[in-house]
C-alpha cells in the first residue's frame, strides 16, 4: 500500500491498523481479531477478522471500513463478497479484512489457520 504524502512505511502501517479497528470497533464489529503476518505471509503485515450479526451489518461495517480507509489517505482498498455478505474481503493492501456472519467465520476458522505455529519455530523432537 502506498504511503499518504509525508508519512514513512511504518507510520503508515500504524495508521492503517488504527484505521482498521477503529472502524471495526465503531461498526460494532464482534470478536475482533489481528493476527501479525509479517513474515508468515506476502499477502500483507497484518490479518484481521470481525464478525457481524447478519448480511446487512457485515455490508455495513466493510462500507463503514472502506470509507474509513479512503478519509485516512489510504487510497482505495480491493473488495470481493460485499453483495452477498456472507463474507466479505477488504484488500488494503497492508492489511486484510475479512468480514464474516458468524457460522461462515466458524466453518473456515482463519484464525486457527494463521496462528497455528510454524513448523521451522517448533522444537521437534
Amino acid at each position: 500500500m502506498p504511503s499518504p504524502a509525508g508519512i514513512s512505511g511504518n507510520d503508515a502501517a500504524s495508521l492503517a491498523i488504527t484505521t482498521v479497528l477503529a472502524s471495526l470497533e465503531d461498526s460494532k464489529a464482534e470478536n475482533i481479531v489481528s493476527i501479525d503476518i509479517q513474515g508468515k505471509s506476502s499477502l500483507g503485515d497484518y490479518m484481521v477478522i470481525a464478525s457481524g450479526r447478519s448480511h446487512r451489518h457485515v455490508s455495513a461495517v466493510a462500507d463503514h471500513l472502506l470509507k474509513a480507509l479512503k478519509d485516512a489517505g489510504l487510497g482505495m482498498a480491493r473488495v470481493e463478497g460485499l453483495a452477498s455478505a456472507d463474507w466479505v474481503l477488504i484488500d488494503s493492501g497492508d492489511i486484510i479484512v475479512h468480514v464474516f456472519r458468524p457460522e461462515v467465520r466458524e466453518f473456515y476458522n482463519l484464525e486457527k489457520m494463521w496462528q497455528a505455529p510454524d513448523l521451522e519455530e517448533e522444537t521437534l523432537h
